[in-house]
């Protein structure tokens, strides 16, 4: 099997696959005999840097075309496609490194930057190089002849009680997407389709053009910012048929700008966490549609959503029944998933770990109503959602930790109308005079370290100083009564 062999070369080359807006707002369309052609080109320059079958290739670049053709590259020859999200920092890209061991590197020059040294590179002027017929000289990679459990793809969780883990996804993983991408996103052939989700998250991995092109629609790629100003703006100029955004990006719209009716639009499906009904009823009073939540992990891919054509009415904060051929129970609250039944059930950990059980524990308490729909009640760990990201209380605290006025830090989800939670910090200074007072110059401080240190979404947005934090006999922060004051 090949993604190449099985869905790009289905495609009339003359069919369009993407259209692009970049930064200064200029549309491109591609076919897919454009993505087919630079894809080649790339694979046989890729070939050429010694990267080979089953090498990880990092690719760091934001909502462009060029990302789309790396990963294609990636996919023809048998590579081990690694996108991440450009907001890590140094520290975050040194640690995906030491895992993967990459063999290649490709982005933008501003990003790669951030890189360790000894990583091989491809920035965008190579790139424009490479696509250039005229110079281009390097022989195409071949179409790997690839078996299901081959790998294809490696997507970092955001860690829970420690480091993030590199989820290994499988060549399966991609054809497998066939089920949500009908049973949940809802693409129909010649639709367009927007999944706003940056590059290096799993949902984008999955929904930016996988799922459209898996049932003959289009992708939108738009190189920016989240504007919520413009955001439906877009969609009605593009005519966008099918949005996939975070559910907080759903709450800010809803909460900043004036909704109105946006005829082009069928489907509107988000996923990351439990959308309020509120906004459900909101843009269902706007639009006449309604927003259809799902479920998934960055493990199992999706697992749980609305259905095209079901009424989420009088079900909202559901994340709708389990997708077609998968088999969910609910054991002392926790849902899990059996793992035979999930087509995108990752392959292993970067380690090589892999998980041999039957029913793969998610953490997440759920309920579940008689018609079987399910309605998240939270984690039974620490993990904090916010904005649709999944943000492990440890990086946080080790940012902050590193900061010389802090003695001790706790990380927990405060809850936030428009994101659902924020990160809020509980800090015991470090007694050494006045300078380490907790004032408001030191929680900005606080806040500004944090952003340097790790990913900029991942700070503390709300920072209590408290004189001795809640611990367990053992020595073990109580993470839980923190949030238990929080309400």
């Amino acid at each position: 099997m090949n993604f190449i062999d099985d869905v790009i070369q289905k495609f009339p080359f003359s069919q369009e696959a993407v259209v692009a807006i970049d930064g200064e707002g200029n549309r491109e369309i591609f076919c897919f005999s454009h993505l087919f052609a630079r894809s080649l080109g790339l694979s046989g320059a890729m070939l050429d840097r010694g990267v080979r079958r089953g090498d990880a290739v990092m690719i760091l670049i934001g909502s462009r075309i060029e990302w789309v053709i790396s990963m294609l590259a990636c996919f023809r020859m048998g590579a081990v496609a690694l996108p991440l999200n450009p907001q890590l920092s140094k520290e975050d890209l040194a640690y995906r490194a030491e895992a993967t061991n990459p063999s290649l590197a490709i982005g933008e020059a501003s990003y790669l930057t951030s890189l360790p040294d000894g990583i091989p590179a491809f920035d965008m002027d190579d790139l424009d190089r490479i696509f250039d017929e005229d110079i281009a000289q390097a022989t195409p990679a071949k179409v790997a002849d690839l078996e299901a459990e081959d790998p294809a793809l490696i997507v970092f969780t955001s860690g829970t009680t420690g480091k993030p883990k590199g989820i290994v996804h499988s060549q399966r993983y991609l054809l497998g997407q066939s089920i949500q991408a009908q049973h949940w996103f809802g693409a129909e052939p010649g639709d367009l389709c927007w999944c706003t989700a940056a590059p290096g998250w799993s949902k984008s991995s999955r929904n930016s053009f996988v799922a459209p092109w898996l049932r003959g629609a289009k992708a939108l790629l738009v190189d920016g910012r989240f504007d919520p100003e413009t955001r439906l703006d877009i969609v009605r100029q593009q005519q966008v048929n099918v949005l996939c955004q975070a559910p907080t990006e759903y709450r800010i719209l809803a909460r900043r700008t004036e909704l109105g009716p946006t005829p082009s639009l069928r489907r509107m499906v988000s996923a990351g966490e439990a959308l309020n009904p509120e906004v459900i009823d909101d843009f269902r009073a706007a639009t006449g549609l309604e927003i259809a939540d799902g479920y998934g992990q960055t493990e199992t891919g999706a697992v749980t959503g609305f259905r095209p054509g079901e009424s989420v009415l009088r079900r909202e904060g559901s994340m709708g029944r389990p997708l077609p051929g998968i088999e969910t129970r609910v054991v002392a609250g926790e849902l899990q998933i059996r793992v035979e039944t999930s087509p995108t059930f990752f392959h292993s950990y970067v380690d090589g770990r892999r998980f041999e059980g039957e029913w793969w524990p998610t953490g997440d308490l759920v309920t579940e109503d008689e018609d079987g729909y399910l309605f998240h009640e939270g984690r039974n760990d620490d993990m904090i959602s916010s904005s649709g990201y999944r943000i492990g209380p440890v990086e946080v605290e080790s940012a902050l930790l590193s900061h010389p006025a802090v003695a001790e830090a706790a990380a927990i989800a405060a809850p936030d109308p428009e994101r659902g939670s924020i990160v809020k910090a509980v800090i015991v200074l470090r007694e050494q005079g006045a300078e380490f007072q907790g004032s408001e110059d030191l929680v900005a401080e606080l806040q500004e370290h944090c952003r340097r240190s790790t990913a900029p979404y991942k700070y503390p947005r709300v920072i209590e100083f408290i004189d001795e934090l809640p611990k367990t006999t053992s020595g073990k922060i109580r993470r839980a009564e923190l949030r238990a004051r929080e309400g």
